[in-house]
């Protein structure tokens, strides 16, 4: 009885956790390369008042830098650009060169925060690292959270 009641109460928490997420994506890169060409493109269509955008990064060993510089833009309904910004990701320590995302064996994923406090609809991603094709970047994704 008492093992039953522990469940039930785990579930709830479970449940309760995934009412914070309005939307989550991630979109895997083929043979582990992002080009400079591949715009990586998520429709969240975000209408909440207090939210926090988190860009997941899962990376492997495979990647040559210690960040990775990234540049979303978002849009509004109409397809108008909202905001175009700039962020550096840091992924490895730059003195040790120890991976800062959580994993296990040589696959990582790096979690940040945006800064984006409007309200849109679409979210596009492009690596700005100055090289055509950067190794090692699994897969980028975007989740949408209730503040």
């Amino acid at each position: 009885m008492r093992k039953t009641g522990l469940l039930l109460a785990l579930c709830g928490l479970l449940a309760a956790c995934q009412k914070d997420r309005i939307f989550e994506e991630y979109k895997g890169m083929n043979s582990s390369e992002w080009k400079v060409v591949d715009t990586v493109k998520f429709e969240p269509n975000v209408d909440e008042e207090k939210f926090a955008v988190v860009l997941g990064v899962k990376y492997n060993n495979d990647y040559d830098y210690r960040n990775l510089y990234v540049r979303y833009t978002i849009q509004d309904s109409l397809g108008q650009t909202i905001d175009s910004k700039l962020m550096d990701v840091p992924l490895f320590e730059s003195a040790s060169g120890k991976p800062l995302g959580k994993g296990f064996g040589s696959t990582f994923t790096k979690y940040d925060t945006l800064p984006i406090s409007q309200a849109f609809t679409t979210i596009e991603l492009l690596q700005y690292m100055r090289v055509d094709t950067l190794q090692g970047i699994e897969a980028v994704g975007v989740k949408v959270v209730k503040k």
